[in-house]
């Protein structure tokens, strides 16, 4: 009865000990934006994806909404959703904020506006080809170039004659100078200021860029297909796959200016000029967002502004040291106060 009674108290040990394991896996996200709801706020993961890097390349991630005022977190995929607002695929296939669906063709071999806003500027570069008999170029994002700060950051798909799976086929950049990111799901690098951080979420080809309280960049390296050839009738030469980007954007605290091909769709009073019904909406504009390279902001309707975004920031510490609730010892740098 004794050893009866001993066997059922290990497992009842062992079965408190096993959930603890269990809830100590599980981690938590914490929003810094401070403007958010969820500001300062630790949220636990939920328990289908309970972690925020999962050794997993497949496996969902765990995501806090800064925006949402419900502080709740999420799971979502790593690589980016083709049909979720704020992608940018195929040729390129864009969904807005408002989850219209528009395409932007361009022009091959040139750099248009995704995004411009104060504090923030990305840019693309398109490749293609014209086939015979075609009146517009087919076109792809082959790179993509961010502003932010004064710092420059660049990614992009490399020229290959043919797709191989087992290659890397990204290319990276920070201030001028070639980044080396190692190879390996989960691999990462970050700037010095800790204001840039980009990570692998697969073995090759994929990664997430972070820039912190700006937002959050999704992409993944594809080629197009024999198959996607034959369907569109691109007629892609023998001595190029056309790799490209896939891409999808989560932004923190656009202004209500944001222009750029797909940020102007962030603006409150935006209203989608593509036509509901029609199988390819395509947008036009390629003058107005049009840039002169990669990594500048010189479109017609580019507002990217850094001495612009050091006063914003100043402002809002400004704000932040003015902010008293009821003059305790609980006021004043810091603190968020709440009815």
């Amino acid at each position: 009865m004794e050893i009866s009674s001993s066997k059922g108290f290990m497992l009842i040990l062992l079965v408190f000990a096993f959930s603890m394991m269990q809830i100590q896996a599980v981690d938590t996200k914490t929003c810094n934006a401070r403007r958010s709801p969820c500001f300062l706020k630790k949220v636990r993961c939920p328990p289908q994806c309970p972690s925020t890097s999962p050794s997993d390349p497949h496996a969902k991630v765990c995501f806090l909404n800064c925006d949402s005022p419900i502080c709740q977190t999420e799971c979502k995929n790593s690589k980016p959703n083709c049909n979720g607002p704020g992608s940018a695929c195929l040729d390129p296939r864009f969904v807005g904020a408002d989850g219209i669906v528009f395409y932007f063709h361009g022009k091959r071999n040139e750099h248009f506006s995704l995004v411009s806003d104060i504090n923030l500027q990305i840019n693309a570069r398109f490749i293609g080809l014209r086939p015979a008999g075609r009146t517009r170029d087919y076109t792809w994002i082959q790179a993509l170039g961010i502003l932010s700060d004064s710092h420059a950051f660049s990614l992009e798909a490399t020229t290959e004659a043919t797709w191989d799976n087992e290659t890397d086929h990204l290319k990276f950049s920070y201030n001028g100078q070639e980044l080396a990111i190692p190879e390996g799901h989960l691999s990462a690098w970050k700037s010095p200021a800790d204001n840039l951080r980009v990570e692998r979420t697969s073995n090759k080809n994929s990664v997430i860029v972070t820039l912190p309280e700006v937002a959050e960049i999704s992409v993944n390296v594809v080629p197009v297909t024999k198959e996607d050839s034959r369907i569109h009738n691109y007629q892609i030469p023998t001595d190029d796959c056309f790799a490209h980007l896939e891409v999808q954007f989560r932004f923190y605290g656009l202004s209500s200016k944001v222009e750029g091909v797909l940020g102007r769709t962030y603006q409150p009073d935006f209203e989608n000029p593509a036509k509901p019904g029609v199988a390819m909406p395509v947008v036009g504009g390629d003058n107005m967002y049009r840039t002169t390279s990669l990594l500048s902001a010189d479109c017609g309707v580019c507002i990217f502004s850094p001495a612009g975004a050091l006063e914003q920031k100043e402002s809002a510490v400004i704000e932040d040291r003015m902010l008293d609730c009821t003059g305790g010892a609980n006021s004043g740098n810091g603190i968020v106060c709440r009815k």
